[in-house]
């Protein structure tokens, strides 16, 4: 069976068979394959799910249903016009199943596609406003999901004890052979170490909750109406238990850089201050009726502690010889490492002045 004929039997699983079939590459994601799917005048999405990732797929479905399913019961409530669009709908198979599984073991999902929107890959101030309303809305609706906590599909991803352990067994390791020229870069990872394991520290203490988090908060996640609207956040394949603080500075990392993450020349790299003034007020109009204090006191710590984290993950496989990131040169994690540790020590640099504009953003 080709290609485009086994595709044809996956879609017909989700809505039935039909001649007038049309199926289309989409998007240029990392992880997932997708694919447009045209059908009597609808349209949908199908994905193939990255199983080797998220390795438990009926509970990664199950958290995406049921973060959608209160979505929906929330913008229902709040009598919002135009439901479908401001929301991801599941498509279930004919057997109402969440997934389908096929004879050769890959995992596939179909969603209805969401007419008349876009996404960005670059920022500005403006649309970093956006984005932050939109992930403090995301958060404020699901800031009361019932049940039980949602599934972690990938266990520990902002832990940083965890990832801190991985990146020392690396060091002692060496399997590369790369230690010794860089020693001095892993001396300045170990000196921040104690201060980045708080979050962890404090969530144990009793003093900072988990809450429901996307876990991916960079703008392309979000989709916008042809007028720059913000219609909904997407890409929830992630979204589990965490600290918002996480989720807070992970956009401020990949957003707020003025630099390239894999910047060769260290002197592009900055804390970006105007987008993450924005993101900080849109952020904090939204979700600062729910957040303690002590969340709000630690968004900007998010920030550095995100950026931290992902020098110590580009380093750790730097050092374990480029095995997990895709590389397009010999040295490319190192170079992906500095870049990231020149936006901390901006970060560290701004530290007070962001403190200011998120204490100013949320009125305390």
């Amino acid at each position: 069976m080709n290609e485009q004929n086994r595709l044809n039997l996956i879609v017909s699983h989700f809505i039935g068979e039909n001649e007038n079939l049309s199926i289309e590459p989409l998007g240029k994601g990392h992880i997932n394959d997708s694919f447009k799917v045209k059908s009597m005048g609808k349209e949908y999405v199908l994905q193939r799910i990255n199983h080797h990732i998220f390795q438990n797929v009926p509970e990664l479905q199950r958290n995406i249903c049921r973060v959608t399913g209160h979505i929906r019961n929330k913008l229902q409530e709040r009598g919002v016009a135009d439901i479908d669009r401001k929301v991801l709908t599941l498509v279930p198979t004919e057997e109402s199943a969440l997934f389908l599984k096929d004879n050769k073991g890959d995992y596939w999902r179909m969603m209805d596609f969401i007419a008349g929107s876009k996404s960005y890959d670059e920022i500005n101030p403006e649309l970093a406003f956006r984005a932050g309303q939109a992930f403090g809305e995301f958060q404020q609706m699901l800031a009361d999901l019932p049940g039980e906590p949602l599934f972690e599909t990938i266990p520990d991803f902002h832990n940083m004890e965890v990832r801190l352990h991985t990146f020392r067994a690396s060091v002692k390791a060496n399997k590369a052979g790369r230690l010794a020229q860089v020693a001095d870069l892993a001396n300045e990872i170990e000196l921040r170490a104690d201060e980045m394991c708080k979050a962890e520290r404090m969530h144990r203490e009793g003093l900072l909750p988990k809450r429901t988090n996307h876990c991916d908060t960079k703008v392309n996640n979000i989709l916008f109406d042809e007028k720059d609207r913000v219609l909904c956040v997407v890409d929830l394949d992630t979204v589990m238990p965490g600290y918002v603080l996480s989720d807070f500075g992970d956009f401020i990392r990949s957003g707020a850089n003025t630099g390239a993450e894999d910047d060769r020349n260290l002197d592009n790299v900055s804390v970006d201050l105007a987008i993450f003034e924005g993101y900080a007020k849109g952020y904090l109009q939204n979700a600062a009726s729910f957040l303690t204090d002590a969340e709000i006191g630690l968004l900007a710590f998010g920030a550095k502690l995100l950026t931290y984290m992902q020098t110590v993950r580009f380093f750790t496989d730097y050092l374990d010889g480029d095995t997990y990131y895709k590389i397009a040169y010999p040295d490319h994690n190192l170079v992906r490492t500095k870049a990231q540790f020149k936006l901390l020590q901006s970060l560290e640099e701004h530290f007070d002045e962001m403190q200011r504009i998120v204490r100013k953003a949320a009125g305390r």
